[in-house]
């Protein structure tokens, strides 16, 4: 993510044979079971590097063309991938070795090796690297210090036992689940080779990658290119699983358009927003599912209007979440009540949900609003103030940000917000730099465990763009993630820390996320779930 992404020049000509290309394919697979699958996205991936995906239109591309030791299948439930065999779980729990599939092959036709597995985790927790995801490996041995540079990646907890075998270890006995969905969604190998040429520039494009899952990526330029395809994988191991030969993509911001492509058959899946959820509840092609994805707003830490405490309380208490969702949204989302959101994890005890089982944490109070906001302006010294909000640029969240800057500047008097609407790469690029004051921004789960949300907020995270610190917040995560509890403790710490994130409001939860997405009546096999926010194309049909 922190990489600069170039900007593509694109002339009308290739623009106007991209659209005549898409709507030739979409036109041969309206009415009949064939021809390529088309489909959109609402924003720009990344990167094709698994070590510096922390967003969703990256991950999506990933879905496709990646495959780890384990996957999730179609029914969100984890499998085996490369791995030949379930893992032997040995030291106590700490050390995890896993035996991979004969004759694994990448694209390119190289060889799928321990090595790789080897090099990729390497490469994650390289700080020359400077992965933003690089928490997922945190708990192999000898991380902190490979990390900061102190030691060589060579005593990273994970090595090569001849060219079909890798041993992961551990610094600390891992929960069971934890470790599985982690490799399942997480833990891509890469070519060692590819990587070793390409350096840095691994993943900027298509052609400085090679895959190991369903699909190749094909034609895809970097951050700002529009159009790529998905080519079958012959060199995928279930390569007989795979049933659309090529599925074209095309990132499509406006809804408008969105709709059009599909109700003209130029596209087969597309998502939509609330103003087309409202109006087409009863249609059989709209799909709409709840996602483990929580909207924040986040306050930088090094502002001197957002790291006051009491302003930070005050917009904590300033918005209705649920009308947030019903009046703004309208497509299903819900408003968060904490900053886990419902559906994510269960108590191991009796079963219940987590966010449920927390409470209402967060809440609209006016008057308390009112008290924190005029604490502030008796802090700083100022009855007048200006603020900047940073979000995307699609439909939806510039309408999630007019609300906010409306509620805000209604509440607070003496308040001015203004509204910065950015292509989501370049949002990105500004989160990780810092260079905002109010963040509207989003957390996409891959596993279910409250302890993925809370993180967002600890110490040396990547990605608690705040640059806050709580050490009590920090104590308790470190205490449930530690290998020495039983699930039931580790529960209520993880419970403990959810009271504390609220406590100091950092950020401000908002809401869980749905997505509508429109799928054809000519296709099948395509399904949406809490952790499966992008359906796998190789489970798609067309049907019979």
């Amino acid at each position: 993510m922190n990489l600069k992404m170039n900007k593509k020049v694109v002339t009308l000509a290739t623009v106007a044979l991209a659209a005549m290309s898409l709507a030739a394919c979409g036109n041969s697979g309206k009415n009949k079971a064939s021809g390529d699958l088309n489909v959109t996205l609402k924003a720009n991936p990344v990167t094709l590097d698994p070590s510096k995906t922390i967003e969703t239109p990256s991950s999506s591309m990933q879905v496709q063309s990646f495959e780890g030791l384990l996957k999730f299948d179609k029914n969100n439930k984890v499998v085996l991938g490369e791995a030949a065999s379930e893992p032997k779980v040995t030291n106590d729990g700490k050390t995890w070795t896993f035996t991979l599939k004969k004759g694994l092959k990448w694209s390119n036709g190289d060889p799928v090796t321990a090595q790789d597995y080897v090099a990729s985790m390497r490469h994650w927790a390289d700080p020359k690297t400077k992965s933003q995801a690089a928490d997922k490996v945190s708990n192999l041995q000898n991380y902190d210090a490979v990390s900061k540079g102190q030691a060589p990646t060579s005593e990273l907890g994970v090595k090569a036992l001849g060219k079909n075998k890798v041993e992961f270890d551990f610094a600390k006995k891992q929960p069971t689940a934890n470790v599985r969905n982690n490799f399942a969604a997480n833990l891509k190998p890469v070519d060692h080779k590819v990587l070793a040429k390409e350096g840095n520039k691994y993943g900027s494009s298509s052609n400085k990658a090679v895959y190991n899952g369903p699909y190749k990526v094909v034609n895809w330029t970097g951050g700002s290119d529009d159009n790529w395809s998905y080519v079958k994988n012959d060199n995928y191991w279930n390569k007989k699983g795979v049933h659309m030969n090529k599925v074209n993509v095309q990132v499509t911001k406006d809804n408008n358009t969105a709709q059009n492509l599909f109700k003209s058959g130029k596209v087969q899946e597309t998502s939509v927003t609330a103003d087309y959820v409202k109006g087409n509840k009863n249609n059989k092609e709209l799909h709409t599912a709840l996602m483990a994805t929580q909207y924040y707003l986040y306050f930088n830490g090094k502002n001197e209007l957002t790291k006051n405490e009491n302003f930070r309380q005050a917009v904590n208490y300033a918005f209705d979440n649920d009308q947030l969702a019903k009046k703004v949204l309208q497509d299903g989302s819900v408003g968060a009540t904490g900053w886990v959101p419902k559906g994510d994890m269960k108590d191991p005890k009796t079963g219940k949900d987590f966010a449920t089982d927390a409470g209402h944490l967060q809440k609209q109070n006016k008057q308390k609003a009112q008290q924190y906001w005029k604490a502030a302006q008796k802090d700083l010294g100022k009855k007048q103030m200006t603020l900047n909000l940073l979000a995307d640029n699609t439909d939806d969240q510039k309408a999630v940000a007019e609300y906010l800057q409306s509620t805000l500047q209604k509440q607070f008097k003496g308040l001015k917000v203004e509204v910065t609407t950015l292509p989501h790469a370049q949002h990105v690029s500004r989160d990780f730099a810092g260079k905002f004051e109010l963040n509207l921004t989003d957390w996409n789960s891959s596993v279910p465990d409250a302890s993925d949300f809370l993180s967002l907020l600890k110490t040396g995270n990547k990605v608690n763009f705040t640059n806050n610190t709580d050490q009590k917040l920090d104590d308790l995560l470190n205490k449930a993630n530690d290998g020495s509890q039983f699930a039931s403790e580790r529960y209520d710490l993880l419970q403990q820390a959810n009271k504390q994130v609220h406590a100091n409001a950092d950020g401000v939860p908002l809401y869980t996320a749905a997505q509508a997405h429109l799928v054809s009546k000519h296709v099948t096999g395509l399904n949406y779930g809490p952790f499966n926010i992008t359906a796998q194309y190789q489970y798609a049909q067309w049907k019979k």
